[in-house]
């Protein structure tokens, strides 16, 4: 386990989030991302995507509340041996969350890489 402080970890999620194309940020929509510690029932959970993706979006999605995007530092922390490893963990947990928020699920992702 690397040991990484809280805002340089942000820095890294910061970071990744910043690498997403700027076609695809500016298509982002009412998502909130979170950095927490770790999943309350599941510890080795890296990352979650709460909300309702933008696929299944209609005419009476107004006034919801944001989606979530969780990014879990300890389990990404835990798994990573070098800050590289974390950099990089945390850019495919970014992707693969976000890519939840655009409708796209564990199935194609996997089959994409990024599963």
């Amino acid at each position: 386990m690397i040991e990484l402080d809280q805002d340089t970890f942000a820095e890294f999620v910061a970071e990744a989030l910043a690498e997403i194309p700027a076609q695809l940020a500016a298509m982002m929509d009412n998502v909130d991302v979170l950095i927490e510690d770790q999943h309350d029932t599941e510890p080795d959970l890296l990352g979650l995507y709460e909300g309702i993706p933008l696929t299944e979006r209609g005419d009476t999605y107004a006034g919801a509340l944001p989606d979530r995007i969780m990014i879990y530092r300890l389990p990404i922390l835990e798994m990573c041996d070098t800050v590289f490893e974390v950099v990089d963990e945390v850019r495919i947990t970014v992707i693969h969350e976000v890519a939840h928020h655009f409708g796209i699920d564990d199935e194609a992702l996997h089959d994409l890489g990024w599963g």
